[in-house]
């Protein structure tokens, strides 16, 4: 495919992409995601403006909540407490046997995770949920600024002392919810009490988060930039959904929620699975897949990091496609949707190829030809055009990851195979759901 072209398509599919020549190899510049405002929800349909301004309220006076809190914690002139140890492995393990999460080892990692717990109900990422308990006034979260921060990052937090306090990205907030809630199960009686009451401040957080459409962002109360997107990197969104449909069952490990809750779960699945359908990108009238990030006003793709451009994201739309495929009864829009991004995935895989280490880091990790036939796909593809893209730290977009910075292609998964099982569990699925 020519640069020209793909200038055009990239173009096509987010005016916010600007082409550009400095280099031969590059073609385009990523634009940064927009936040959630108030003067973007002013331009709203009438009908949509009164939810969102509410929903921006609700964050804006929960992250004061937050802080207020956690400055209250320590007397005047007493020193703050060091940043909190991030993990290094597995501390909430959900898949050890029922009775491990009754023993003293379980029982500290729950009371870690509730000592965790932020005022409005989540938790940040990466943190060590073995170790000592949260001190009064320490950080709810440990330093997660990239070391790679340059000049208008993406990246780069309003704050660089409030960043990613509550999220539900790499997993967080969802997998301590259900770790306490196994702790739970295995303590009954007064003995339980604080790990279902974090729980369900945990259920409150998660429905408070969640956007007016269904989708929800990356950081809860919002933090601006990409983290204000419906996220689908690393499950955030699907995971989040699956959770709803959990706990609205009241089965298992989630029969001491109240009704009530439930209620309101299985109210907000439905909202979530609309917006999972209306977030599925079409071009030229047929579905495709889904982005890493959609815009949580326009449902379109957006950047993430400098180097995350608004693509269709292979990984991602496999995992979501997964979840629509575990859903009960699915309805004829389910399986037209599911469909659709399946014949996607089949169209784009690539063949015969491998993504390998150098024989040198100065090599850097490339594509090379192999008589293997295993499927890899690209992790980003051009929207109007369906042809693999790539992003480097200095913004820059490019058609062949061989030109990205040695940096970016030896630290960053640009081809996987993650799509290779939605394939495997399609084939099955699909028997029993005919159109």
């Amino acid at each position: 495919m020519k640069i020209k072209t793909l200038v055009l398509a990239l173009a096509m599919a987010n005016p916010m992409l600007v082409a550009t020549s400095a280099r031969a190899a590059t073609v385009g510049i990523n634009q940064p995601a927009e936040a959630i405002t108030a003067e973007r929800i002013a331009a709203l349909p009438d009908k949509e403006r009164a939810a969102w301004q509410a929903y921006l309220a609700r964050s804006q006076a929960q992250e004061k909540i937050d802080r207020a809190s956690l400055a209250a914690e320590l007397p005047a002139g007493q020193a703050t407490p060091p940043l909190p140890e991030k993990s290094h492995g597995n501390d909430m393990p959900l898949d050890r046997s029922a009775a491990w999460y009754g023993s003293a080892e379980a029982r500290h990692v729950a009371d870690v995770i509730v000592s965790f717990q932020t005022p409005g109900g989540g938790w940040s990422k990466n943190m060590r949920r073995n170790g000592t308990p949260r001190l009064p006034g320490q950080s709810y979260t440990g330093n997660n600024l990239s070391a790679y921060l340059g000049e208008n990052d993406f990246d780069a937090p309003r704050d660089r002392s409030w960043n990613y306090v509550s999220t539900l990205d790499n997993d967080a907030t969802i997998t301590e919810m259900r770790f306490l809630a196994r702790v739970a199960s295995q303590a009954p009686g007064k003995d339980g009490d604080a790990y279902r009451q974090s729980f369900i401040k945990g259920v409150n957080y998660v429905l408070a988060a969640q956007f007016p459409n269904g989708g929800w962002p990356q950081v809860w109360p919002l933090e601006g930039g990409y983290h204000d997107a419906i996220t689908f990197n690393d499950g955030a969104a699907v995971h989040a959904a699956q959770m709803l449909s959990e706990v609205a069952s009241g089965k298992g490990d989630y029969a001491f929620v109240p009704a009530e809750l439930r209620a309101r779960f299985a109210e907000a699945q439905t909202r979530a699975l609309a917006n999972i359908l209306a977030s599925q990108v079409v071009v030229n009238g047929k579905r495709t897949v889904w982005g890493q990030q959609h815009d949580a006003l326009t449902l379109k793709p957006v950047a993430g990091r400098n180097f995350e451009p608004p693509a269709l994201a292979s990984a991602e739309s496999a995992g979501v496609l997964m979840y629509l495929m575990s859903l009960p009864n699915p309805s004829k829009e389910v399986v037209e949707s599911v469909r659709a991004g399946i014949a996607w995935l089949k169209a784009t895989a690539i063949h015969n190829k491998a993504w390998v280490a150098g024989a040198t880091r100065e090599e850097g990790r490339h594509v090379v030809d192999t008589n293997q036939d295993s499927p890899i796909w690209a992790r980003y593809y051009d929207v109007a055009s369906a042809r693999p893209v790539f992003g480097d730290r200095d913004k820059t977009l490019h058609d062949k990851v061989d030109e990205l910075s040695l940096e970016r292609r030896n630290g960053y998964a640009w081809y996987n195979n993650g799509a290779q099982r939605a394939l495997q569990l399609y084939a099955e699925w699909a028997r029993a759901h005919p159109l």
